[in-house]
């Protein structure tokens, strides 16, 4: 059908559209206007692991501007050229799609380098005239977002130099040129008050809206279907409530240990590091009701009203867990404990598993408890949220026909196989009437051509285009703290976290959390 017209007229003279462009158009993304991203931090990890292949992997699938611009920021000593290189090396070894020497080509003359310390003025000088070239050689029309893969600990002197070199005056609402917008890394402070601080700080320098807080997990396609499961089916809303569902798992568990991290992750602990943001966005999307719209403003609105009502279940000496793992088993090769690995205190009390149990004080999920956890060293990588639900209320069957029943539920795979299960109770082949759970699935793989994008593409690209729906704002980031504080604190006066043998599910409390009101937790 080469040629089709894009419309015409039918017999009648009404309008006629081709079904097939019609279908092309809604599948293809929008693109980024002209625009240049500044990295802070740019020969860090995730700059490496992450963020510049995610900028090659967008560019390779035409969703970046022509010109588009690429400016790297640290103290290290280069050229243009030699920081080329370290973009194309970390591209080669990290990128998704395929490498195309003539997208490469493309891509790289707009890379920039800008040498210097964040306390440097002159460094913040320069850096102004090369944004100010770019918007003249490229065409970035004096739209540039700024990312601080850079320790929360150095905002305030990037925000202030920034302001101070009049590189976010033109920061203004979404959708208008230029603009000026900034990215920020989690974590988002430690606790409620440096939270607000925070706040205050990034929003004295950028408006709310310009503000993009990145929680990676939010960008996973899998997080997203979350809310296709629940709004674009009518098949789960009845029975998406306090009436059929018993409790909800939310688990995020790793394999790995933290060698090498103790830098980072000591005195973090896992809570912080997890629930506060991943875990907690999840339980939002899993229990909000559906928004009005799509628009983010109303994404946003209905995640609020779910932190608002989320509530820690007491007392807390039995509805929390924490952990730290100890010498194991892990994949065939015998690890060490944390208090034995690189850097970290022997006396620390940083915690590598964190367990809560929470409730969202609604009509819809009253009584309903909400279980979170997530852990190092655990038995396999996997991120999950298992809706579980009610026994069926009489069985007319007799009891040894179904004593390999369990709960009917729902869950939703995350990582590493993303895709979606259901577990309920089908009838054993065979003259008796005997019954066990089966499992239906359903595999992104296996149901689309196409691979999905990694998270930080989707993030970055939403940042340049100014689409705010994927990223928290204050309001979420301080309710999330309100929840964990007083967990935080509880812990803080309470010893050292039980320890538990790498490789297994956790520490025998947070069995015992789950026992206590005759449950257990899933094993993925």
């Amino acid at each position: 059908m080469a040629g089709a017209p894009e419309s015409t007229q039918t017999a009648s003279g009404t309008p006629w559209r081709n079904p097939l462009r019609d279908g092309r158009d809604k599948r293809i993304p929008r693109i980024a206007g002209p625009c240049s991203m500044v990295i802070f931090g740019v020969t860090g990890d995730l700059s490496r692991r992450k963020l510049m292949p995610a900028i090659y992997d967008l560019a390779n699938r035409g969703l970046l501007p022509p010109g588009f611009a690429l400016v790297g920021f640290a103290r290290r000593e280069m050229s243009d050229q030699d920081f080329g290189e370290i973009v194309h090396e970390a591209v080669r070894e990290h990128a998704r799609t395929p490498f195309r020497q003539e997208v490469w080509d493309h891509l790289a003359e707009g890379f920039r380098f800008v040498q210097g310390t964040f306390e440097d003025g002159d460094a913040f000088g320069r850096l102004a005239e090369t944004l100010s070239r770019l918007d003249d050689e490229r065409g970035t029309g004096g739209n540039h977002a700024f990312y601080l893969s850079i320790p929360p600990n150095a905002f305030p002197v990037v925000l202030d130099q920034l302001h101070r070199h009049q590189l976010t005056s033109s920061a203004a609402a979404l959708g208008r040129a230029p603009w000026r917008r900034v990215v920020i890394e989690k974590p988002f402070g430690h606790d409620l008050d440096s939270a607000r601080e925070l706040n205050a700080l990034v929003n004295r320098v950028f408006p709310e809206e310009t503000v993009f807080r990145i929680d990676h997990y939010l960008g996973k396609e899998t997080v997203q279907n979350i809310l296709a499961l629940r709004f674009a089916n009518q098949l789960f809303d009845p029975i998406w409530n306090a009436n059929y569902v018993d409790h909800v798992q939310i688990t995020m568990a790793e394999d790995i240990g933290l060698g090498g991290r103790a830098g980072y992750y000591d005195g973090i602990g896992a809570a912080r590091d997890v629930i506060q943001n991943h875990l907690l966005q999840l339980l939002a999307l899993t229990a909000m009701e559906e928004p009005i719209s799509f628009e983010p403003r109303q994404l946003q609105n209905e995640k609020i009203k779910v932190l608002s009502a989320t509530k820690l279940v007491e007392p807390l000496d039995e509805t929390t867990a924490r952990g730290q793992y100890a010498a194991g088993w892990q994949g065939g090769q015998e690890v060490v404990g944390l208090l034995d690995e690189e850097g970290f205190d022997p006396q620390s009390r940083t915690e590598t598993y964190a367990a809560l149990t929470l409730e969202v004080d609604t009509r819809r999920w009253a009584g309903v408890p909400f279980y979170l956890r997530t852990g190092k060293r655990l038995g396999r990588r996997v991120t999950e949220i298992a809706v579980v639900f009610k026994r069926a209320p009489h069985l007319p069957f007799d009891q040894t026909m179904t004593a390999d029943l369990g709960e009917n539920a729902l869950v939703i795979r995350v990582q590493p196989d993303e895709g979606i299960t259901m577990r309920f109770g089908s009838k054993v082949p065979g003259s008796s009437m005997e019954v066990r759970d089966v499992n239906m699935d359903f595999s992104y793989g296996e149901a689309f051509t196409e691979s999905s994008p990694e998270a930080y593409e989707r993030l970055i690209l939403d940042v340049l285009l100014g689409e705010p729906s994927l990223f928290p704002v204050n309001a979420e980031v301080e309710l999330s703290w309100r929840i964990l504080d007083p967990v935080l604190a509880h812990w803080a006066a309470d010893g050292k976290p039980e320890q538990y043998e790498a490789g297994t599910w956790g520490p025998d409390s947070a069995d015992a959390m789950l026992a206590r009101t005759g449950r257990e937790w899933r094993r993925p």
